[in-house]
């Protein structure tokens, strides 16, 4: 199978693990790789693109200002990025290369549960840090010290918001159709659980391999059992909009929601405007947020297209491992680096004041902790009607 390598030196990139050494006393600049196994095409690319780029960005300010500076040294960073295709197979190739071959020890992702359950025993036994997105419980744990979650799951955002929607639309029965793999099956069960304590049912569920493209027979089996809303989430921002599309072609009235996986640009871009509207969605951003703000201009004068909402969790998520290499004092020691990183308490980002939890839940705290909302589709764009923590929404 070939492996499609990207390597962006812009100015800069993101950390990729292993660092390149210049002999003893050489004055030239040394370099700090960073690796980016992330999904760059197919469906998920819009997930993949958003974690490469949120690190790029935070990788091109720290170069900016003449390279990240670690015990009196500065590094020029690198992102080496490849594209796993959101496949297992795919992901333990990537990952082997960037472990062996490139040499590196940290990584932006990988992107899906199943890759990430591939790649993590590469990883943890080669001491490499991981910046993830993969919301299966499997990533995390006491005996994966060195994998950290930046962006939270259908564990931590659904039950709010599921009972705050409930409650606002009057919701009986709910539809939802994932996709059939590790990611899809873990939020089809969370979410079967969080509408039942809702006061609601989850009464018919679909699954499907990622790569379909036609979804009228499911919707027409989930329609015949009178649902008055359909969830989406789990499913890629291609993927649901073709979703929403079909199902609005087909005369579907009800409520759509999105409980998890910010994708609203992308999904307007396949259904239209007409198809969205009155979806609600839910988002980690809060563009009233200055730094929020600040960091959604930037990306668009980089990148000159709408950022999907997963972007500033890895933009954070890279600056942190930026902070926790400087107190660490090292970019090769990754014990002493991850110890850093897991005590990182109140550190200013994009998305807020950030802090790390999961320990109830996974045995350790390597899960960000990060405010979110449910916004409603408005004209295209969202427009937030409650604030929520893990405990509710309002």
């Amino acid at each position: 199978m070939v492996t499609r390598r990207i390597s962006l030196t812009f100015g800069a990139a993101l950390v990729v693990a292993a660092f390149t050494g210049l002999p003893a006393g050489a004055s030239a600049q040394e370099t700090l790789k960073i690796g980016a196994m992330v999904t760059l095409s197919g469906p998920g690319a819009a997930w993949g693109l958003a974690m490469k780029n949120g690190a790029q960005i935070a990788a091109d300010e720290v170069n900016a200002k003449g390279g990240l500076e670690v015990a009196g040294k500065k590094y020029k960073v690198e992102i080496i990025a490849y594209d796993d295709k959101y496949q297992a197979n795919e992901a333990v190739t990537v990952t082997n290369r960037l472990v062996h071959e490139d040499k590196v020890k940290y990584m932006i992702g990988p992107l899906g549960s199943a890759p990430a359950v591939a790649v993590l025993p590469i990883t943890e036994k080669n001491k490499v840090i991981t910046i993830m997105m993969a919301f299966t419980p499997k990533a995390l744990g006491p005996d994966k010290p060195h994998s950290f979650r930046v962006c939270i799951t259908t564990a931590e955002v659904s039950q709010p918001q599921i009972d705050w929607i409930v409650k606002s639309r009057n919701l009986k029965k709910v539809g939802g159709l994932f996709p059939n793999d590790e990611s899809g099956q873990v939020i089809a069960k969370d979410l079967q659980k969080a509408y039942q304590h809702a006061g609601a049912d989850l009464v018919a569920v679909e699954l499907f391999e990622r790569d379909r493209v036609d979804f009228v027979p499911l919707l027409t089996r989930m329609f015949a059992k009178g649902i008055d809303a359909i969830e989406l989430d789990g499913n890629s921002p291609s993927t649901a909009g073709l979703i929403v599309k079909q199902a609005r072609e087909l005369g579907f009235t009800g409520t759509i929601a999105r409980t998890g996986g910010p994708a609203t640009a992308d999904i307007v871009n396949v259904a239209g405007k007409e198809a969205t509207e009155g979806m609600l969605v839910h988002t980690p951003l809060n563009p009233g947020l200055p730094s929020t703000k600040a960091y959604m201009d930037r990306y668009q004068a980089t990148y000159k297209s709408p950022m999907n909402g997963f972007s500033p969790s890895f933009y954070d998520g890279a600056n942190m491992l930026f902070e926790a290499m400087r107190r660490a004092g090292t970019v090769s020691d990754t014990d002493k680096v991850s110890h850093e990183l897991e005590n990182l308490k109140d550190f200013s980002g994009a998305l807020g004041t950030l802090n790390w939890t999961g320990k109830q839940s996974y045995g350790i705290d390597h899960q960000l902790n990060i405010p979110f909302y449910v916004a409603e589709v408005v004209d295209g764009a969202e427009v937030i009607r409650a604030t929520c923590s893990v405990d509710k929404c309002e």
